[in-house]
């Protein structure tokens, strides 16, 4: 007998270890883990569920309807007169009136905004002013619609406590120079209350993006605070300042219950012209409202989806 057949008997019978699948580890296995998986996806739709539930009932439902009522007249039959009455001078100069407003409120609390904002994260400030700050912008950019004109027409209106302070001290006469809480002008002023706050939150977290090490980098170049703002600060930040200023047009635009509360009828504004065909004043058409509506999805549509693909440039900018 061989050397190598004596060890082969020597030597005790060597199995390779089993391949350890994943019934050896108990998981396929298990026969209670699919129902474990099926019970957590439950919980997890239903955990969902109000919100979709909401976003039917309150977005979705209603913007089909009044997309087929702008194609309907009073009958309920296929038309396209309601568009062509948008082509009106009253309506077009409805939609430019809103236009103006809520740019300029946009510019504005963009601009107003954003100086802030740099002011609190960027501007070697005490402690307290950030948070004291954050917290404003978040009561004062939902205070809208009644309490906020009403508390506007009591601080600039004729007998309003800035109006009078401004006579009794400064011989002032704020009514005289042409202005109105009431005006062009006043409603744009009363916009920027929560406009510029909405403004602070949108911003704060695209400057808390800038490192430090972007700055400590230029300055080893060589490079100024102006280059370092051109070059560097400013291509990461315009996105997010457009989108912002964006949202806030969108934001201004289909504000209704400011407006209103504030100027009745004596500015000529879109969602006041669409209020007023909805509710049924003399010259009550439905139908149109639904297509002055309709157009309104489309502006504020077109604005929303603009601030979202600035959104996601600002965010791979940061990367």
């Amino acid at each position: 007998m061989s050397a190598s057949s004596e060890i082969s008997q020597a030597e005790p019978d060597v199995q390779a270890p089993p391949v350890l699948g994943p019934t050896h580890h108990g998981l396929a296995g298990a026969p209670g883990l699919p129902r474990a998986r099926r019970a957590t996806s439950f919980l997890t739709w239903l955990g969902v569920a109000p919100f979709l539930i909401f976003a039917l009932l309150f977005l979705f439902l209603p913007t089909a309807f009044l997309i087929i009522g702008a194609f309907q007249d009073a009958q309920g039959h296929f038309t396209l007169a309601n568009f062509h009455q948008l082509l009106e001078p009253s309506v077009l100069e409805a939609y430019w009136i809103s236009f103006k407003v809520s740019a300029a409120s946009a510019i504005g609390g963009a601009a107003i905004g954003s100086l802030l904002a740099w002011a609190a994260v960027k501007g070697h400030l005490p402690s307290w002013i950030r948070p004291t700050l954050m917290t404003f912008s978040g009561v004062a950019s939902n205070f809208a619609g009644v309490p906020l004109a009403f508390a506007f027409i009591c601080t600039l209106g004729r007998v309003g406590l800035v109006t009078v302070l401004l006579k009794k001290y400064f011989d002032v006469n704020l009514y005289s120079t042409g202005f109105s809480v009431l005006s062009f002008t006043g409603l744009t002023l009363t916009y920027l209350y929560f406009q510029v706050p909405l403004m602070v939150l949108i911003v704060t977290p695209a400057l808390d993006g800038l490192k430090r090490e972007w700055r400590e980098a230029c300055e080893c170049l060589g490079g100024t605070p102006s280059q370092y703002w051109r070059y560097v600060a400013l291509p990461v930040l315009w996105p997010s300042v457009l989108g912002a200023a964006l949202l806030l047009f969108a934001n201004s635009f289909g504000a209704v219950a400011t407006a209103y509360a504030l100027t009745g009828s004596s500015l000529n504004m879109v969602t006041i012209l669409l209020y007023a065909q909805i509710r049924g004043d003399v010259l009550h058409n439905q139908n149109l409202g639904y297509a002055l509506a309709l157009g309104m999805i489309v502006v504020t549509g077109l604005s929303n989806g603009g601030y979202i693909w600035l959104r996601a440039r600002a965010e791979r900018g940061r990367r």
